[in-house]
């Protein structure tokens, strides 16, 4: 049973271990003549890759991608894609003390129950360290989708830090990139700065919240009843390490909403259908309207604590434990361009989905 694949017609596998050799993904269903070279995958996981600032994990890797088949002379050519990132600094010695002891919060225990045996090294597979397989994937379906549709922009921004959220009155596109938080709002991310620079110094974690938009997806894409947008978006959220929850436009908000006031009104403007609102979320019915695709997911805090938690040993005995190694104080923040990389990911898939099933929208208004 194989359950490391996700997409339909962009089918992404992923494979590897924090602590093997090696790492990537095997891309298969991207379209052919794509025009792609590991510079272009290359600066999306520089955005990812650890190391970078006080803030993230001080794991040194280079993240440097090797792009083994699927391409020639520089284009993609329609048969699977093998993309490869190497390992170079991995340091299982400081997983040594804690192998036979499950980490509170960790897939540990989870893991060992279901197949009786665990790589205790880093979480093996279940680390974060496996996103970057992702956005190596995202990267190349970024450049699949910018072929076919380049009006479409995906962005991910952070917009809470544990109890501190963003003013959305401040929102400036132009902030996401000048802070290492992506945040946008400058003055929320100095702020941010100093609040997690105490919790980094003090051993400690803090969740997050991230949103990703992608804006100029065009109307259509997502089918009922079980092939909705939304939801393979929500899945695939889902599925990255450490999500807790996933809200597509106004999400668990829109309990709290009448229906004169969740509904996006319709008007007709000089190039179609236009909303007075998005609390959809670009989505209606699992098809996309036209409008901004909008999600938030929630980031849990790191497990990886320096404070003594409590735990039992695979043996059953109870006993405590005190993670070290080097480890992210906020992981939501490398958490941004993972999500971005598996919105691409899903909206090139039902682009290639929409196309092999309707072609060209079928209904025409005004």
């Amino acid at each position: 049973m194989s359950l490391n694949s996700f997409g339909h017609l962009f089918r992404v596998t992923t494979w590897g271990e924090s602590h093997g050799p090696a790492l990537g993904a095997t891309v298969d269903g991207c379209p052919p003549g794509v025009a792609i070279d590991e510079a272009m995958i290359q600066h999306w996981l520089d955005r990812r890759k650890p190391g970078q600032n006080k803030y993230t994990t001080q794991r040194r890797e280079a993240d440097e991608v090797r792009i083994l088949s699927g391409t020639f002379e520089g284009v993609t050519t329609g048969t699977p894609i093998q993309l490869m990132i190497e390992n170079t600094d991995q340091r299982s010695k400081d997983y040594g003390d804690i192998k036979d002891k499950f980490r509170p919060g960790h897939a540990d225990i989870t893991y060992f129950q279901k197949y009786g045996v665990r790589d205790y090294r880093g979480g093996g597979r279940s680390s974060a360290r496996e996103t970057a397989s992702r956005v190596a994937a995202g990267g190349l379906a970024r450049e699949a989708i910018r072929a076919i549709a380049p009006d479409i922009r995906i962005t991910g921004y952070m917009v809470q830090m544990g109890q501190h959220k963003i003013d959305r009155d401040a929102f400036d596109w132009d902030q996401i990139e000048q802070n290492p938080f992506w945040v946008p709002d400058a003055k929320a991310a100095k702020e941010w700065a100093d609040y997690l620079d105490g919790l980094r110094k003090s051993g400690s974690s803090v969740g997050a919240v991230i949103e990703v938009v992608a804006r100029g997806v065009p109307a259509g894409l997502g089918a009922p009843v079980y092939g909705k947008l939304d939801t393979d978006l929500a899945a695939a959220m889902m599925s990255i390490n450490a999500v807790k929850g996933v809200e597509i436009g106004e999400g668990m908000s829109a309990a709290m909403l009448t229906g004169e006031l969740n509904a996006d009104e319709i008007f007709m403007g000089p190039n179609g259908p236009e909303y007075s609102s998005n609390h959809a979320g670009g989505i209606l019915g699992g098809i996309s309207t036209g409008q901004d695709v909008v999600l938030r997911f929630a980031v849990k805090p790191t497990s990886s604590i320096l404070t003594t938690r409590r735990t039992i040993t695979k043996s059953g005995e109870n006993t405590e434990i005190i993670t070290k190694g080097r480890h992210d104080p906020c992981v939501g923040i490398r958490a941004v361009p993972v999500g971005e990389a598996m919105m691409a990911c899903v909206i090139l898939d039902h682009m290639l989905l929409h196309r092999g099933q309707v072609g060209e929208n079928r209904g025409v208004i005004g």
